[in-house]
């Protein structure tokens, strides 16, 4: 084999190799990846309006004692889909992106051991804040307008009898269910949450 056969090698390697840095340099100009500020994705939810000065007077909603009156835990357990994926509702079945909700009512907030809770969550942790049924009902409404900073990228279930299926079904999640709460006595109060930044 002579010279100018391995030139022409050569100059093919060299070639192909050129022609594929170029097309690498190219499709990084074209497809330029935006890379997210938080990973994951915004889950289908309520959607929030702006209240505006001429906007309606919202609709007085029932205490949440009220409407777990006439709850439907299957209605709740159907309500689960929009979070099983972040969540797990099996005993033992430990955490996923989100802790594990299995005997979460009248659970310290902040209590699923080995979980990485944002600094916004551990502020309630910190004042012995509990998930009792009005406190779940506040979070799931607004999760991000009840722990302002949370990294929970859900956006909510406006829907109050919505929520009041969902906290019956998480309240048979335990060998002890909670009691429910007297339809005609006074809410218990949630804890406050943090002032809007």
């Amino acid at each position: 084999m002579d010279s100018f056969e391995l030139n022409k090698i050569a100059g093919a390697v060299l070639g192909t190799l050129l022609f594929v840095m170029g097309l690498g340099v190219l499709s990084n100009i074209i497809f330029n990846p935006t890379i997210p500020l938080v990973p994951g994705y915004a889950l289908p939810g309520a959607e929030e309006s702006a209240a505006g000065a001429g906007a309606p007077a919202a609709a007085a909603v029932a205490p949440i004692a009220v409407r777990l009156a006439s709850a439907d835990p299957a209605r709740g357990e159907k309500a689960t889909a929009k979070c099983r994926a972040c969540h797990n509702f099996v005993e033992g079945a430990g955490s996923k992106v989100g802790p594990d909700l299995y005997n979460i009512v009248n659970r310290a907030i902040g209590a699923v051991e080995g979980f990485g809770y944002s600094g916004a969550m551990k502020t309630h942790t910190a004042a012995g804040d509990k998930w009792t049924y009005e406190a779940l009902d506040t979070f799931i409404q607004n999760p991000k307008g009840y722990v302002p900073g949370t990294i929970m990228a859900f956006a909510g279930i406006a829907k109050p009898e919505e929520r009041a299926d969902l906290i019956a079904y998480l309240r048979t999640l335990s060998h002890e269910p909670a009691a429910l709460p007297a339809a005609d006595a006074p809410a218990e109060a949630a804890p406050p949450a943090a002032p809007a930044q």
